[in-house]
């Protein structure tokens, strides 16, 4: 349990963004609550994300983060506090700056990874276990970066079966992720009904997740492209996660 707990929160913070157009799908002072519950009933956490406008080096950036922590009966046997942090660029979105900061169930780590693009190498500093890594890398985006990365991507003429991949850093590692698009579907969320597209992560298989393919995301079918609703099924259970509160779109939120 206490492993399907960490996993949930990690493909949240993985996934939870997504877009279409080279419009602009979000802006400074946009905010994202969401619930996470174990198997539809008990309430396992809540995750936010909040992006806004600020400097770094004398430079106009954006900066984001992402806190996820447990409550209720789950945090009684298990508890989380996680916060991740991300600085990057405006128009390009390449990362400058990523903090995590965990603490899982007692599993701690307290990292800052820098992205440097004249030696494209990536250095990060481990608080921990007092070492410092340097990964070369050539195209890359950082959990949270790569959320808005995306959300600047044209979507909207995407084939059911299409997926798209970008290389993803974390723990001083280069990971290739993927997004698999199934198909639109008009969802019953506590707003109302809201048009959805569907995709899919491609996870490792194994004792938490039944399959490659466990996990579901339902992201909005508009120009802010947020994701309201996301289900993985677990060897035992499941997990869920749905937008419970939000502030500050840039675009108009549908919902009938």
């Amino acid at each position: 349990m206490k492993k399907q707990v960490l996993l949930f929160f990690t493909l949240l913070f993985l996934t939870t963004t997504f877009s279409q157009e080279k419009k602009v799908a979000f802006k400074s002072g946009e905010s994202l609550r969401y619930k996470m519950s174990y198997s539809g009933f008990l309430r396992a956490g809540t995750a936010v994300l909040e992006v806004k406008e600020t400097s770094l080096n004398g430079k106009k950036v954006f900066y984001t983060k992402g806190t996820g922590w447990t409550t209720g009966m789950i945090k009684w046997f298990f508890k989380v506090d996680d916060t991740y942090e991300s600085y990057f660029d405006k128009d390009t979105i390449k990362p400058y700056l990523f903090k995590r900061k965990i603490d899982e169930g007692g599993y701690k780590k307290n990292r800052i990874t820098s992205f440097n693009y004249n030696s494209k190498k990536a250095y990060t500093q481990d608080f921990n276990s007092q070492k410092d890594t340097s990964v070369a890398f050539d195209k890359v985006q950082d959990v949270l970066s790569s959320f808005y990365y995306l959300r600047n991507r044209d979507v909207k003429n995407m084939n059911k079966g299409e997926e798209i991949a970008i290389d993803m850093f974390l723990d001083s590692q280069v990971y290739p992720f993927k997004l698999r698009f199934l198909g639109r579907e008009v969802l019953k969320t506590k707003f109302g009904k809201v048009k959805t597209m569907i995709f899919r992560p491609l996870v490792q298989s194994g004792r938490i997740f039944k399959a490659q393919e466990s996990v579901t995301m339902w992201i909005t079918d508009d120009a802010n492209k947020i994701p309201i609703k996301m289900k993985a099924d677990l060897a035992v259970g499941s997990l869920r996660a749905e937008l419970e509160q939000y502030k500050g779109l840039t675009n108009t939120f549908v919902a009938e």
